[in-house]
């Protein structure tokens, strides 16, 4: 089993009790867990906000993988649920930011295309 095998599994499970998923058409990917969230997201704006029914997690699998094909590189699917407090306590990473780029060294500040003086 690959590391984004397992990833991908985090996310099945989340959408086990999620209410809904949301896509803000780049990048962000969220799996709802309250209706809270489902409310919050539809007063940010998020288009895609699709109900996940009882019984639909396979479909909203679907849709999240299409949805995590067509993102850009900084891609992540993160579920959200409402907590007292921080609200930043409810975010989860499923698949984090560059999890499916292993190679990639995010903290490398080398630009190698502009190496070359002139």
């Amino acid at each position: 089993m690959t590391d984004m095998d397992t990833a991908w599994g985090r996310v099945r499970d989340a959408l086990a009790d999620a209410k809904g998923i949301a896509f803000d058409g780049c990048h962000k990917i969220y799996v709802l867990m309250d209706d809270e969230q489902m409310e919050q997201m539809a007063s940010h704006g998020y288009d895609p906000l699709l109900p996940v029914p009882d019984g639909a997690a396979s479909e909203a699998l679907d849709v999240l993988c299409g949805w995590y094909e067509e993102s850009c590189a900084l891609r992540f699917i993160s579920s959200i649920r409402t907590v007292k407090g921080d609200p930043n306590d409810g975010f989860t990473d499923l698949i984090s930011q560059f999890e499916d780029q292993p190679d990639l060294d995010i903290n490398d500040s080398s630009d190698d295309d502009n190496d070359e003086e002139n």
